[in-house]
């Protein structure tokens, strides 16, 4: 197995607040082997930890990286940028590793037609960002490549943040707003208002019991992806709070992260990614 650190390069919009983290990405990839037949090929997950866009939880970064890696895929973490930065750096920031799979595709053994990102709580707003938004001008002219390199095949969703308005996180929306914080960019920024006929196949996933990030957020989405006729996957659990990770002893900071009745939404997305 091979471990990579790669930085990402961005171009952010003039007059964008962008402080001087350096986002990175953090790569786990399996070699080659004459005995695995799709060793030279094989599906990619880009992981975004959750963190109300004020950090990253190390909870579901490389936890869930080993998941991946366990299944037969690359899998890569990204840590993105958070406030005091503001939209769309984090944005463009996912972007921009998208490309990077692409155009390293043959070094790392990559299948460049079938990258996925998962995302938690607002890591899963940053995914579904992208997910949505992949034509959005203020992505487009960020990027220094054509042919939309930045649109992945697939996005993994879990408890994620949704709405920027009502049911919405207002810690996200603050942070990664910032001072451009208004009721037009959080009514653009509601990403069940972004979905289209267009938006890329999704796995999505949350719990009734969830009171910091509310259900609503994961069914306004499912119903606007169903109006739209984008093939998708919704779980609903009944139990559980916000930032289950993984569900079980290995993600745990708490005993009441551990949800042996929802631990195996990590099994259900790795058969999601081997159907696409």
């Amino acid at each position: 197995m091979r471990y990579i650190e790669e930085k990402i390069i961005s171009r952010y919009p003039e007059g964008v607040k962008k402080d001087s983290f350096q986002p990175m990405l953090y790569g786990y990839l399996q070699d080659r082997s004459p005995e695995l037949k799709n060793s030279k090929t094989r599906k990619a997950v880009i992981i975004c930890p959750g963190g109300a866009y004020r950090f990253k939880s190390d909870r579901e970064g490389e936890p869930i990286a080993m998941r991946f890696l366990a299944a037969g895929m690359q899998a890569f973490v990204l840590q993105y940028s958070v406030a005091p930065s503001q939209y769309p750096a984090a944005l463009l920031e996912l972007a921009e590793a998208v490309v990077l799979l692409r155009k390293n595709a043959e070094e790392w053994d990559i299948d460049p037609e079938q990258i996925m990102i998962c995302g938690f709580s607002a890591g899963g707003h940053l995914c579904a960002s992208l997910g949505t938004l992949w034509k959005d001008p203020v992505i487009s002219e960020s990027m220094d490549c054509s042919e939309y390199l930045w649109k992945p095949d697939g996005m993994i969703l879990c408890y994620p943040v949704i709405s920027m308005a009502e049911y919405g996180h207002e810690e996200s929306r603050q942070l990664l707003m910032g001072d451009r914080i208004s009721e037009e960019l959080s009514e653009r920024l509601s990403l069940q208002n972004q979905v289209s006929d267009e938006t890329i196949s999704t796995f999505i996933w949350s719990t009734q019991e969830d009171e910091q990030v509310p259900v609503e957020n994961t069914l306004m989405f499912a119903a606007a992806l169903q109006k739209h006729h984008v093939v998708f996957e919704l779980h609903i659990y009944e139990k559980g709070e916000h930032g289950l990770a993984l569900c079980d002893s290995t993600t745990e900071d708490k005993a009441s992260q551990v949800m042996p009745d929802n631990a195996d939404w990590i099994t259900q997305a790795i058969r999601w990614i081997w159907r696409r």
